[in-house]
């Protein structure tokens, strides 16, 4: 039984997906088709991407997992604001916070791991 941990997709940028894609003998369009699938229809489900392959379905299937960050706090304040702690899959936690003014609103997204901004 192998104990190879299956590649979250959604960890990778474009390169690093047409680098997966390559490590697996898949030419480079594919990062492309599961990018699509992913980001403009948000799909998470490697059977629904009908444009790949039953093979490569039932592949991305057994080698890669599309697994996104879970939600473990969300708070609202009066004044509208929103902050949410995110844990990503390898168990450290990223804030995001959205903060409403009057014609838009502003969000904080982390871009790694303790970030020391505090966003209120």
């Amino acid at each position: 039984m192998s104990t190879t941990q299956k590649v979250n997709l959604l960890n990778l940028d474009r390169v690093g997906m047409q680098r997966f894609f390559a490590d697996i003998g898949e030419k480079s369009f594919r990062a492309t088709q599961v990018l699509q699938w992913l980001h403009q229809h948000g799909l998470s489900e490697f059977d629904a991407m009908t444009n790949l392959s039953k093979s490569l379905r039932l592949r991305l299937g057994e080698l890669a997992e599309i697994n996104p960050p879970r939600v473990v706090l969300d708070q609202r304040a009066a004044d509208g604001t929103r902050k949410w702690l995110l844990e990503l899959d390898d168990g450290n936690c990223i804030e995001t916070v959205f903060i409403p003014e009057d014609n838009r609103g502003t969000l904080c997204v982390s871009s790694q791991v303790g970030c020391a901004l505090d966003c209120t």
